[in-house]
C-alpha cells in the first residue's frame, strides 16, 4: 500500500489527499479525473498491490481508519459506575469507586485531595458522557483510547464503561479503543480500604484456565476486534497485556507454553478474517533495569513473540515531576538499546492513589513542579522519539484520561481547567514551543 500511496502522491493536481493518511479510509473528494487516467490508475494499483504482498512489511507506513500522522492513546479507568457483578462487594454506594475517591484527604499542606472534576461526578458507562469525552478528546488531538478490561472468577469485570459507555456512544466512530487485559492481583482492601480496612487479603487472582484463556479470546475476537473502529497496526488488532507474569503463571511459569497460548490466540484472529495478532507487553512502569535484567526482559519479548513493548505509566516514580520525567526518559533510552521490537513511549500525568493507602505521603505523591507546562515539555520529547523512528508506529499512550484515584488524567479539574488537554493540543498540533 506505501507504493500506491507514494504513486498517489504524485496527481495533488487532482486529489486533495494527506500522504500521512489511509487513502481509502479518507473523506477524500475528487475533483476532476478522466477515464483514460482512471485505466492507467487501476492497472497501476493492481501491479503495486502484487509487488507489495511479496514485500517485507515491516518498515511500510502504518495503516489506520484515523486521519491522524500520530497516534495519541489514553488509558481509560473504567471503575466509576456501578458494577452488576461485584459492584456491592466493593462499592455498595452503586457509584463505583467515586466511592472512594470523593474520600480522599490531604496528606500534607497543599496537597490537592479530594480530587474535583470539573463536570462532577460522571459515570463511565453513560454513552452520554462518553460522548461528551469523544469529542473533547478530538478536539484536543486525544484520537485512541485503551480500556483497562478485567477478567476475574470466570467472567470480565467493569466491563459496563466501555460495552455500555464508548460502544453506545453515537460518535464513536470519531475515536479509535483497544483493549489492555489488566490481569493484575486485586487485594480485598486495594479497591475499597474504607469497607476492608487493613484486610490486604487476595480477593481475585488474575491467573486464569486454558478454558477460561480461550473464552478470553473468542470475547475479545467477538465483541471487540470486529469493531470498525478497533486500533489495528497493520491490519493487526492491538492487544495489550498488563502482567506478563500473571500471564506466564497461568501456564505453569512456563515460557514455551504461553507462547503456545499466544499462538492460539494468533491463529484464533486469523480465522476470524485478520492477517494477525498485535500482541503488546505493557511494562506498568518501573525503574532502570541492571545490565542482567534488561537482557533478561529483552530475550523474554522475543522468545514470546510479543511484537512490542508499551507502558503503562511512564515509570521512574518521584516526588518532583522533573525528575520523574527524567527518570522515565532514562528508562525509555535503556529500553530502546536492547529491544527488537517497536518501544511506544509513554508520558504520565501525574501520580497521588493516597485515597487507596491511608499510609501513604508526601514522599509518595508527585506535587513538585506537577502542572500542565511540565507535562507538555514531556510530551513533546515523547513525540520527538516517536519523530525519531519512523519505521514504526507513531503512537504514543498517556497515562491516563480519567485515573482520578491516581491523580493521574486529562480530564477538566477544578485545579487546572483544561489545562493538560490544551496541553496535548499544543504539543500535538506543533505550536508548542520547548
Amino acid at each position: 500500500m506505501l507504493a500506491i500511496r507514494e504513486f498517489l502522491g504524485g496527481f495533488s493536481t487532482i486529489f486533495t489527499i494527506n500522504a500521512k493518511h489511509d487513502f481509502f479510509n479518507s473523506n477524500t473528494m475528487i475533483f476532476k479525473i478522466n477515464v483514460k487516467f482512471f485505466l492507467k490508475l487501476s492497472v497501476w494499483m493492481a501491479c503495486c498491490m502484487a509487488v507489495t504482498s511479496c514485500t517485507d512489511k515491516k518498515n511500510t507506513v502504518k495503516e489506520s481508519s484515523n486521519n491522524s500522522e500520530y497516534y495519541v492513546a489514553a488509558y481509560i479507568w473504567p471503575s466509576c459506575h456501578h458494577d452488576e457483578r461485584f459492584g456491592d462487594m466493593l462499592w455498595p454506594e452503586g457509584t463505583g469507586e467515586w466511592e472512594v475517591i470523593k474520600k480522599g484527604n490531604p496528606r500534607f499542606e497543599g496537597h490537592y485531595q479530594p480530587r474535583l472534576p470539573l463536570w462532577g461526578y460522571e459515570m463511565d458507562n453513560d454513552p452520554k458522557v462518553v460522548e461528551k469525552w469523544i469529542d473533547l478528546a478530538v478536539e484536543h488531538g486525544v484520537n485512541v483510547f485503551v480500556y483497562d478490561w478485567y477478567w476475574y472468577d470466570e467472567g470480565p469485570f467493569l466491563e459496563s464503561a466501555l460495552n455500555d459507555g464508548f460502544l453506545k456512544a453515537k460518535n464513536n466512530s470519531k475515536m479509535q479503543f483497544y483493549i489492555m487485559w489488566a490481569n493484575h492481583d486485586v487485594k480485598r482492601n486495594y479497591w475499597n480500604v474504607h469497607k476492608y480496612k487493613d484486610d490486604t487479603s487476595v480477593l481475585w487472582n488474575a491467573v486464569v484456565d486454558e478454558n477460561n484463556f480461550k473464552i478470553i479470546v473468542d470475547r475479545v475476537i467477538n465483541q471487540y476486534f470486529k469493531q470498525p473502529n478497533y486500533f489495528k497496526i497493520d491490519g493487526k488488532p492491538v492487544f495489550s497485556i498488563f502482567s506478563i507474569d500473571k500471564l506466564m503463571e497461568s501456564f505453569g511459569g512456563d515460557a514455551k507454553r504461553t507462547r503456545e497460548a499466544l499462538d492460539y490466540f494468533r491463529e484464533e484472529v486469523k480465522k476470524a478474517g485478520f492477517p494477525d495478532l498485535h500482541i503488546q507487553w505493557n511494562q506498568g512502569g518501573g525503574s532502570l533495569m541492571s545490565k542482567e535484567s534488561a537482557e533478561k526482559f529483552s530475550n523474554k519479548v522475543e522468545e514470546m513473540g510479543f511484537n512490542s513493548v508499551a507502558m503503562y505509566n511512564m515509570g521512574g516514580l518521584n516526588e518532583d515531576y522533573l525528575v520523574y520525567g527524567d527518570n522515565s526518559r532514562k528508562i525509555r533510552t535503556q529500553m530502546d538499546s536492547i529491544l527488537n521490537v517497536p518501544l511506544f513511549p509513554c508520558v504520565s500525568v501525574g501520580w497521588d492513589d493516597t485515597p487507596r493507602f491511608p499510609a501513604k505521603g508526601m514522599k509518595d505523591v508527585v506535587h513538585y513542579h506537577n502542572t500542565p507546562e511540565s507535562f507538555a515539555a514531556l510530551l513533546y520529547q515523547a513525540k520527538k522519539y516517536a519523530d525519531s523512528h519512523p519505521e514504526q508506529t507513531k503512537l504514543i499512550t498517556i497515562n491516563a484520561w480519567n485515573e482520578w484515584v491516581e491523580g493521574s488524567y486529562l480530564l477538566p479539574d477544578m485545579q487546572n481547567g483544561f489545562g493538560y488537554l490544551k496541553a496535548v493540543k499544543e504539543v500535538m498540533s506543533g505550536e508548542y514551543e520547548p
